[in-house]
């Protein structure tokens, strides 16, 4: 993931929802509950977990029974440590005292958010992990770890890791993802592996899909009870020997059989939180919320159409219509590269003004780059004594309009019908259009002769893209 290219903004959650889940996640909950468990009877051990015999107390005051009870409480007990819910006093005598930062817990959604966020990395540390028992079977006579007849990179598995959840966050993030839907475990595990540019995967990187996936079934298992993922397991009858005869007949079409996995609104988040402190651009909507007309219009030219009327919605929310109407206008004037999409994300924001708005767009109705706009907004509202526009403000409305097509969608279906439509509609308009006094006006001819089926009319609009770049003196 590029950390120049910014993602596609986020919709979050307010923060006090956020906060409310992070308290509620079982992983958090044990750890506080412990916290306050813990008193002056409490010992831990060098590394600062629970001793082994009480471990079976904090998992009954945790309410945890069964085989992976101890596990589990030692895990909130590491967690409480890592937080500092709970300090340690003495670390020879291994005392324990509540931590100055359980306090954070009854504090601002902030407070809570950011002692979740402490939670969340010793989550994923622990997720990066391998399995205890190779962890023991991999220790040699003095103690050490041989990490190499473990085949483990602690650096790579955590980079494997953070690839994982940086491509989930994408996907649900995108405009075309599965926004809250969740997204089959074959395909997360295919998007590490499998290059962009192969058609028909090998056996060997089908096999690599297989392993990575079993992989991430341990991890995404560990960062559940964090509250950042909802994760369905892959059916253990798929893991089962071969040999051995099903429990029931299943469907092997079921793609949730692989498992599923979504991110939680706590989950995203957390995740964009730390894609930020790695330097990447991973925008919110409401980021924009308290900026300039300029600021909004120029960021949400790279939003995808319904993240820009969100925030568009967000910084109107904020305005009084007529100025905000005014403010619009005046920054969507230029003559710069980026001109024509600002243009348009004005005329769209405008469509979410009302009637109100009127005066605003009347006063720009002699202006040469806006008069278009306003003439076409205040027409589909249905106001009358609207002037025509001259010839030359609709070719220049024209070219501004494929200009700013062709900044925010390149070649398009929907610009090449648009491009055949004016082709179609006047036969002299490359006759015309390259005398049009726009500074994109042979970028946009040139862009037609690329886009037209015609090679006759395509012809025609190259011609017109010379005689107009001759003319600009390019």
């Amino acid at each position: 993931m590029s950390d120049s290219s910014p993602l596609p903004p986020v919709r979050l959650h307010p923060e006090a929802e956020l906060a409310r889940d992070a308290l509620s996640t079982p992983l958090l909950a044990r750890a506080a509950r412990l916290a306050r468990w813990a008193g002056e009877d409490t010992r831990v051990d060098a590394g600062g977990g629970l001793v082994e015999e009480q471990l079976p107390a904090a998992a009954a005051h945790l309410g945890l029974t069964g085989d992976e009870a101890a596990a589990s409480a030692s895990e909130a007990w590491r967690v409480a440590v890592d937080t500092g819910l709970v300090e340690i006093v003495d670390e020879e005598e291994g005392t324990v005292v509540t931590g100055e930062d359980l306090a954070l817990l009854s504090g601002s959604p902030q407070d809570v958010l950011g002692v979740w966020m402490t939670a969340l990395e010793t989550a994923l540390a622990d997720a990066s992990v391998p399995d205890l028992d190779d962890l023991v079977d991999a220790m040699d006579d003095g103690g050490e770890i041989d990490f190499a007849s473990l085949d483990w990179d602690p650096q790579a598995e955590q980079e494997f890791l953070d690839g994982v959840l940086g491509n989930l966050y994408l996907l649900t993030v995108s405009e075309d993802g599965p926004g809250d839907g969740p997204v089959p475990l074959p395909a997360l595990a295919a998007s590490m592996i499998v290059p962009s540019d192969m058609g028909e995967p090998t056996n060997d990187v089908l096999e690599q899909v297989s392993d990575a996936m079993m992989r991430l079934d341990d991890q995404f298992r560990v960062l559940e009870p964090v509250g950042i993922v909802e994760y369905q397991p892959v059916d253990e009858a798929l893991m089962a020997d071969t040999d051995e005869e099903p429990a029931a007949v299943v469907d092997e079409t079921d793609v949730s059989r692989y498992g599923m996995v979504r991110l939680t609104p706590l989950g995203l988040y957390g995740l964009r939180s730390r894609l930020l402190e790695a330097g990447l651009t991973a925008p919110a909507v409401g980021d924009l919320a308290d900026k300039g007309a300029d600021t909004l219009l120029d960021e949400t030219s790279t939003f995808p159409p319904s993240a820009a009327q969100a925030e568009t919605e967000q910084w109107l929310d904020r305005r009084e219509p007529l100025a905000a109407a005014r403010e619009l206008l005046t920054a969507a004037r230029g003559s710069d590269a980026g001109a024509p999409l600002r243009r348009l994300r004005c005329q769209q924001a405008l469509s979410l003004v009302g009637a109100v708005a009127e005066p605003a767009l009347r006063e720009v109705l002699d202006d040469a780059e806006l008069g278009g706009l306003a003439r076409v907004w205040l027409t589909e509202r249905g106001f009358g004594d609207v002037p025509p526009p001259s010839q030359d403000m609709v070719f220049w409305l024209t070219v501004d309009t494929i200009a700013a097509q062709l900044a925010a969608e390149g070649n398009s279906e929907e610009l090449q019908a648009l491009v055949e439509g004016l082709a179609q509609q006047h036969g002299g308009f490359f006759a015309a259009a390259w005398r049009v006094d726009h500074p994109a006006t042979a970028d946009v001819l040139e862009a037609m002769g690329r886009l037209h089926p015609d090679k006759r009319v395509a012809k025609e609009a190259r011609k017109a893209a010379f005689k107009a770049r001759s003319q600009q003196g390019g």
